[in-house]
């Protein structure tokens, strides 16, 4: 490896990669401070409410929320950070003798791109296999001592839970872990063989199984029919309280028990399915922004201009925020548009990455 380095990395592309990667760290410590600072601001009376110390808000909150955040500007902020230092480098004549002196521009991004590998391998660690577990803690944290423990509600909930058996519910109380006017019906292939109705049925957390209440059961074999009704009866039922949540923390779910979710999703159909392979291919294409922005920053900044480093500064700024607004977008077409989750995580990057290869035609050679 280090001969590797050494081979393709010269005193100039170390130059430039400190120079990247302490812009890049001094500038992510800044805007972190930034929004701690507001988010105590925030919440501050909600601190003080639940009477919490300060080692239990660091441990069960700001070990989630810093990760985040760290994570989720980490590409952002490396726009603005390539921006800065290399408008300033331009501002200051020293890309001039770097291209000059027989270097190509191609030749000139080589450490660039060596830095944002960087960026993009932790980011890439943090999205797969800790940001799910940190989010864990900021979400409970939230759940419990924020939002006061409320969560939007699923009505009209129908599920399959396996290929034979299909599940309504009219409503569904989180709190009481109990729905109502509840249906089950399970088929051989297209024949109806048993029905289940219940008034209502609630979820015990202890022994793990579902308790009907006031139900009936017909069982269907050919033109025989027969009814059973009953008080109470227990059951086993491969679903769980969280299923008829509207919102489930999606973001906080581990790698492996998101793609669980998703194989289950197939088969049930409540309507997150999208949700889930939207997370799962957002966790592994949102780092290669690192590259995308990287290039767009060198392109835009390597030029010296009147003005010094303020109208690129300012430009990248703008950008960023125009990168922010098309992630969403796209997310929102896949979500509510029917736009496939693959196609939407990339069409950020697809759009910038065709305006990065524009400016970088444009660019000093």
């Amino acid at each position: 490896m280090r001969k590797l380095t050494q081979r393709y990395l010269k005193i100039i592309d170390w130059y430039i990669i400190n120079k990247y990667l302490g812009t890049f760290f001094f500038t992510l410590g800044i805007f972190l401070v930034i929004i701690v600072v507001f988010d105590i601001s925030e919440k501050l009376d909600d601190f003080l409410k639940h009477d919490l110390g300060f080692w239990d808000i660091v441990t069960q909150y700001y070990f989630g929320f810093i990760p985040f955040y760290l994570n989720y500007l980490s590409p952002l902020i490396n726009f603005i950070a390539v921006i800065f230092f290399t408008a300033k480098m331009a501002d200051q004549t020293e890309i001039v003798p770097i291209l000059s002196g027989g270097a190509s521009f191609n030749r000139f991004l080589r450490p660039y791109f060596f830095a944002s590998s960087i960026i993009f391998i932790v980011s890439l660690v943090f999205n797969v296999f800790i940001i799910p577990h940190t989010n864990q803690l900021k979400t409970s944290f939230e759940n419990k001592y924020v939002s006061n423990g409320n969560s939007e509600q699923k009505s009209e909930v129908h599920m399959q839970l396996d290929k034979n058996t299909f599940v309504y519910l009219q409503s569904f109380d989180q709190s009481q872990h109990t729905g109502y006017q509840f249906v089950l019906e399970k088929f051989n292939s297209d024949t109806l063989r048993e029905k289940i109705m219940a008034t209502r049925i609630s979820y015990d957390s202890l022994k793990r199984v579902w308790s009907m209440l006031d139900y009936s059961i017909r069982y269907v074999n050919g033109l025989k029919e027969k009814m059973v009704n009953g008080t109470k009866k227990d059951t086993l039922l491969d679903m769980r309280p969280i299923d008829f949540e509207a919102h489930n923390d999606i973001d906080a779910m581990p790698q492996k028990e998101l793609n669980a979710n998703i194989e289950k999703e197939k088969i049930r159909g409540t309507g997150n399915l999208v949700d889930l392979q939207y997370e799962k291919f957002y966790r592994f294409v949102y780092p290669l922004s690192a590259y995308v922005l990287t290039l767009i920053g060198v392109a835009m900044s390597s030029r010296k201009v009147r003005g010094g480093i303020g109208l690129p500064l300012g430009i990248g700024i703008f950008l960023c925020f125009a990168y922010i607004v098309t992630v969403q977008f796209s997310k929102v077409f896949a979500l509510k548009g029917g736009l496939p989750p693959i196609i939407a995580v990339f069409i950020p990057d697809i759009i910038f990455g065709m305006l990065g290869i524009y400016l970088l035609r444009n660019a000093p050679k």
